[in-house]
């Protein structure tokens, strides 16, 4: 800093005031007269301080003299240095304080910020691992919707067929070659009034191919047959079911009683269970337990086994066959091993009634 740059004016006193106080203009703001002078004086002390009270308390001093050598004395070399020191004191004094707390702000908000990240992330990891405790399969996947649960139907109300529901009726003229018995009519039997009336059942389909009838007729010829070639069919029980496992052992049981009195009143040749279940049903009426494997065999029975005798003895009773069940939910054999079984009793059908002389009719197929 120069003199020259330094502008100063001295003026008199208008008013008769102390000529102790000059009136100074254009003064730097390191100047002592400044907020940073006063500053200065009151943080530093020193050469400052010392100029201040030089000016303030030097009465030989007066006047634009007093100021030009003041300022001459605070303007040398070695004052110089001494201000440039303060003056850089002072701007680092005045500006630590700001900076200062600007940087403790700016530390307190990233603080604070960091620390409210770690809470919120603190609290996201503790709720995934809540809801992954409560349910594992849905941490997996957290935009997996939940799965939809399937409404439960209503079930439908049932029925359960009586005897009296079913239209089938039994064919048993006196002294047939042969009777056919059955479990019991299926729906569509007991619906339709015809013989093993559904398309699955093989019934007609073995009795064409064993020879009892010529051709393989309709489930509609049921009541034909009597006539066409004097076989006649009838049931142990007259209850419609969807298939015979749906009927019970004491239905089956009461059943052969009725059987042995319709055999004993009508006196068929031979008689033919249509089914395993049917000669297990005879075992156990008769015997009172039930039949054992090895007792157990297809095709013509024992002649202590007849069925239909007479209590007075006269009729020993007609032959039992017990033939393959012809339904078409039964899969333990095989169609070949079926018509084998079927295949004996139609040579003997065929045989008896060559015998007698019955001659089967042959219907015309239209």
């Amino acid at each position: 800093m120069s003199l020259p740059d330094i502008k100063m004016n001295a003026q008199p006193n208008p008013r008769g005031q102390s000529p102790e106080s000059p009136i100074l203009e254009d003064t730097s703001v390191d100047r002592i007269t400044s907020f940073h002078g006063k500053l200065n004086r009151f943080l530093l002390g020193g050469n400052a301080a010392g100029a201040t009270t030089e000016l303030s308390t030097s009465p030989s001093n007066t006047g634009a003299d007093a100021v030009e050598s003041q300022v001459k004395r605070e303007v040398s070399p070695s004052n110089m240095e001494g201000l440039q020191v303060n003056k850089k004191r002072s701007r680092t004094a005045t500006a630590d304080p700001i900076r200062l707390k600007i940087e403790r702000s700016s530390s307190a908000a990233s603080a604070s910020s960091s620390n409210a990240i770690i809470n919120r992330t603190s609290r996201v990891t503790r709720s995934r691992s809540s809801s992954s405790a409560i349910n594992p399969k849905s941490s997996s996947s957290s935009r997996a919707s939940p799965k939809k649960t399937a409404r439960p139907r209503k079930a439908l109300p049932t029925y359960t067929p009586t005897a009296a529901d079913s239209l089938l009726q039994d064919t048993i003229p006196p002294n047939l070659t042969l009777l056919l018995v059955g479990v019991n009519p299926g729906i569509l039997t007991g619906t339709t009034g015809f013989a093993y009336a559904h398309p699955s059942n093989l019934y007609w389909k073995l009795l064409h191919s064993s020879g009892i009838t010529s051709i393989r007729h309709p489930p509609s010829d049921t009541y034909k047959l009597p006539a066409l070639y004097n076989v006649g069919n009838t049931n142990i029980v007259e209850r419609p079911s969807r298939d015979a496992s749906m009927l019970t052992k004491a239905e089956m049981d009461a059943g052969i009683p009725v059987l042995e009195a319709k055999v004993a009143a009508q006196r068929p040749e031979a008689v033919c269970l249509v089914g395993k279940g049917i000669w297990e049903a005879v075992w156990r009426v008769r015997r009172g337990r039930a039949i054992r494997k090895e007792e157990f065999r297809y095709g013509w029975q024992d002649p202590a086994e007849n069925m239909g005798c007479t209590a007075d003895g006269d009729w020993e009773g007609a032959p039992v066959f017990v033939a393959t069940t012809t339904s078409g939910l039964a899969a333990g054999m095989s169609i070949p091993e079926k018509e084998a079984i079927w295949a004996e009793l139609g040579a003997w059908v065929v045989k008896r009634r060559a015998e007698t002389g019955f001659v089967p009719i042959t219907p015309k197929i239209e």
